[in-house]
């Protein structure tokens, strides 16, 4: 593709090369060739961090084995052109350093060859040219890697703090959206329920859930996993810890109904890596009130359908990832609470290993 110079689009059209005229995301096939065009930001990537969704797919694909994994994920970003799993129709995110700026790139004059990074979009958009997986950690969905990289014009990035490591730094910018949209909808003598709320969006959806909450309203935390809502309980994030398997939903109803008294949520915050959630988000809120869907495994067809044929009248907000001064805002939400940025340092801060 010889779409050089000024031909550069800062939404990446000029790498879309099927089909042809398609944004970069929905595409099936982007160019990864690793040069610098005007628009462009070059990256030297070292860590992919997989989405939950898509990582516990390719964990499943592969009987929980690491070489198949890493064989996976080769493949397809040699298809593809960018780590886009065609199961789950999601990504992730990337850590690395700026290799080289283009001259027309926004904000070049502030970034410096070698500055570290994280990328703010996801990876089903972003051109990654891989020459070597060298390791994976099976727990986390953090990936070690040599290659490339492309940011478009249009695409967010952050540096990485200086502060806190960057493996820790990379699990929380990859679900930064989540918290900042928690902190938009979430007001003070809501009912609000967390879905998934052991992983790292739901804590901190929890975290800014609590803040903005206060000593008001109701906040339920529904986890499936034992040691996760033990964990939930030391850090006394929620009123009210109840293990539940998101999947049931009937089971999610009970559960909310006796916490609430049967008033049930003002929001539903779902953040549960797995399908089949989307009926246990919509029992689980009051009519009137709203679903934050933020998992990338939920079917928006099965959310509608399911909501009309249950008779719920409630409000469903797609997981936008991006929102303004998100970034800030998730590595502050760990800042402000010490005992939490203990836990995600037990996680994520040590290096990936295979």
């Amino acid at each position: 593709m010889e779409l050089l110079g000024d031909q550069s689009h800062p939404l990446g059209l000029h790498r879309v090369i099927e089909p042809r005229g398609m944004l970069p995301q929905p595409a099936w096939k982007v160019d990864a060739e690793p040069v610098c065009r005007d628009r462009e930001l070059l990256i030297d990537v070292q860590c992919l961090n997989i989405d939950s969704a898509s990582f516990n797919q390719l964990k499943e694909a592969a009987g929980q084995d690491p070489e198949k994994v890493k064989d996976r994920i080769a493949a397809i970003v040699a298809e593809r052109g960018k780590m886009h799993n065609p199961v789950t129709g999601s990504g992730g995110m990337l850590i690395g350093t700026v290799f080289e700026v283009g001259a027309r790139f926004p904000g070049a004059d502030r970034l410096c060859k070698g500055d570290r990074l994280a990328t703010l979009v996801s990876l089903t958009l972003t051109p990654l040219h891989l020459v070597s997986i060298d390791e994976v950690d099976m727990k986390t969905g953090q990936v070690r890697v040599q290659g490339k990289a492309v940011l478009f014009a249009s695409g967010p990035f952050a540096l990485l703090p200086h502060d806190l490591p960057e493996h820790l730094s990379l699990a929380v910018l990859d679900v930064c959206g989540a918290p900042a949209q928690t902190a938009r909808i979430v007001g003070r003598g809501q009912t609000v329920v967390v879905l998934g709320a052991g992983g790292k969006s739901g804590l901190l959806c929890l975290a800014q859930a609590r803040r903005r909450l206060g000593d008001s309203g109701c906040l339920l935390a529904l986890e499936s996993r034992q040691e996760a809502c033990d964990e939930i309980r030391r850090l006394q994030l929620a009123d009210n810890v109840i293990q539940v398997d998101a999947r049931n939903p009937v089971a999610v109803l009970e559960a909310v109904e006796a916490a609430t008294g049967g008033g049930l949520a003002d929001w539903t915050i779902n953040c549960v890596n797995v399908t089949d959630t989307e009926l246990s988000s919509i029992l689980a809120t009051r009519d009137g009130g709203g679903v934050y869907f933020f998992s990338t495994a939920i079917r928006f067809t099965a959310a509608a359908l399911g909501a009309e044929g249950v008779g719920r009248d409630v409000r469903m907000w797609i997981g936008n990832g991006y929102a303004p001064g998100h970034a800030d805002l998730a590595l502050n939400t760990l800042r402000e609470r010490p005992d939490l940025l203990r836990l995600f340092q037990s996680r994520y801060a040590a290096p990936v290993h295979g």
